[in-house]
């Protein structure tokens, strides 16, 4: 016989996940995953460092060249980025 309140093992880890404040740091983590992954190698090498604090993802990018061509497509990148990971994790990018 069943009992009628199982659940699933994914619902008992997200369950804990939440209550314990680690989920948003997961998505913290896939979505700077989701920057290597979505932008390939070339972007990677020229970049040195990538953080998010206060739902802004702060990227340090040492070529001005580039950095002006990803600030001009902030709005599209933070979309695409939130669409890979599943949830609204960033509302802004800060290239450094």
């Amino acid at each position: 016989m069943r009992r009628q309140d199982t659940q699933s093992l994914a619902e008992i880890l997200n369950e804990v996940l939440k209550e314990n404040n680690i989920d948003n740091h997961l998505y913290e983590m896939e979505l700077i995953d989701a920057w290597y992954k979505m932008l390939g190698s070339t972007i990677k090498k020229y970049t040195t460092k990538i953080y998010v604090s206060n739902h802004k993802l702060f990227v340090g990018i040492n070529s001005s060249v580039l950095k002006h061509d990803l600030s001009m497509s902030r709005t599209s990148l933070t979309q695409s980025l939130n669409k890979e990971v599943g949830k609204e994790v960033i509302n802004d990018i800060i290239f450094l």
